[in-house]
């Protein structure tokens, strides 16, 4: 079973395959290649879900018209924090206490508190040293466990107050305005007038233990605020992929990236039918529901990472794979902190995506979303 620290690992870009070679064996042309920012980088943090979510954000700006945009993703972590804190100490511990998250994280900040430039709050005290969280995890884990061991007197009615002191002192206090070209706005107020409103967007999955064309708490440990997810069959599911990217819309994806040939350094993931012939372009399994479907059920596709894809490719045998924006540096690999997940990994291995409600094909959203 994988453990929280380990996806907390791979979210934070801290495991790197083995198998890497000096040069791609691949060529990628691009089908699809819509306009986004640059690539950022999470440092030592697992806040991967806040870095693909708001440059998701980001990207949407821009597609409706808006300007190229340096959001916060510490503003977004910043406010999840104290409320992840607050539903493990009401659920006495039972709950999940982590630096992980999924994309309505973001969404669910951003519908109550807005958004926030990085310049505006860089959620850390020094901005000359890189984003680390392990001391300040460590640091909440503690206290809030503290606080829920004196059973016998309930917790401090103060709790929440030490918790928001610990978070000021390694994140910087959250501003009550920013300045956006020269006027000032409250955070709601800048994203009104980018015009994202986060009821424009929902998460699909595809599982088949739950009914198909209906929402589910999806079970897994980082949906700590039990959101609902739509579900839809594996087919669908790409077809609302491929749809959006072919109308000009990104979309917030979450998977497994623990697997051997999923490999950022090469640039690529696969799923290879022999197992021997390292990076190269090659045979790929197809993949079923029910090949997904058991995955899943075993642990063996988790929700290690997420990313953004921003376009869709095809490699020198005509292999499609969707362009994939990651946060561990623009120089982390020879594509610019960019990689190529094939097909047949995407169907493999994508726990949920989160996408504008307009990129769904009309027939499914039909489906979808039942009067």
């Amino acid at each position: 079973m994988k453990t929280v620290i380990l996806s907390v690992a791979l979210c934070a870009g801290l495991m790197t395959s083995a198998m890497a070679q000096e040069k791609s064996a691949f060529k990628f042309e691009p089908v699809y290649n819509l306009k986004t920012t640059p690539v950022t980088t999470q440092d030592r943090t697992g806040t991967c879900w806040s870095f693909s979510t708001t440059s998701f954000i980001e990207t949407e700006i821009i597609r409706q018209g808006g300007p190229e945009m340096n959001l916060s993703e510490m503003y977004f972590v910043r406010y999840a924090y104290p409320e992840k804190a607050q539903r493990y100490v009401m659920v006495h511990g039972e709950g999940n206490f982590s630096q992980g998250g999924q994309a309505h994280d973001v969404m669910n900040v951003l519908r109550e508190h807005g958004m926030m430039t990085e310049d505006a709050y860089p959620g850390r005290r020094d901005v000359s040293k890189p984003y680390n969280h392990s001391e300040l995890a460590s640091s909440q884990k503690v206290l809030l466990d503290n606080f829920i061991k004196q059973r016998n007197a309930a917790p401090s009615e103060l709790w929440y107050e030490t918790l928001d002191g610990v978070l000021n002192t390694y994140m910087g206090q959250l501003p009550d305005e920013v300045t956006y070209e020269g006027k000032s706005y409250t955070p709601q107020a800048l994203a009104e007038k980018m015009k994202i409103n986060p009821d424009d967007y929902v998460e699909l999955t595809s599982y088949s233990h739950h009914p198909w064309y209906s929402t589910f708490d999806l079970e897994i440990p980082d949906n700590w605020s039990h959101d609902q997810y739509y579900n839809l069959p594996l087919d669908d599911l790409m077809a609302v992929m491929d749809n959006a990217l072919e109308k000009g819309y990104s979309f917030a994806w979450d998977g497994d990236v623990s697997e051997k040939f999923f490999s950022h350094k090469n640039g690529v993931a696969l799923v290879p039918v022999v197992d021997s012939l390292g990076f190269v372009p090659q045979k790929e399994k197809k993949i079923t529901q029910e090949n997904r479907q058991k995955a899943f059920m075993s642990w063996q596709s988790t929700d290690d990472h997420l990313m953004h894809i921003t376009g869709l490719s095809k490699d020198q045998e005509g292999t499609r794979y969707y362009k994939t924006k990651n946060s561990w540096r623009d120089d982390s690999n020879d594509f610019g902190g960019y990689l190529y997940m094939s097909e047949s990994f995407v169907r493999l291995h994508s726990v949920a995506i989160m996408v504008h409600r307009d990129a769904i094909p009309k027939e499914i959203a039909k489906k979808l979303f039942k009067k």
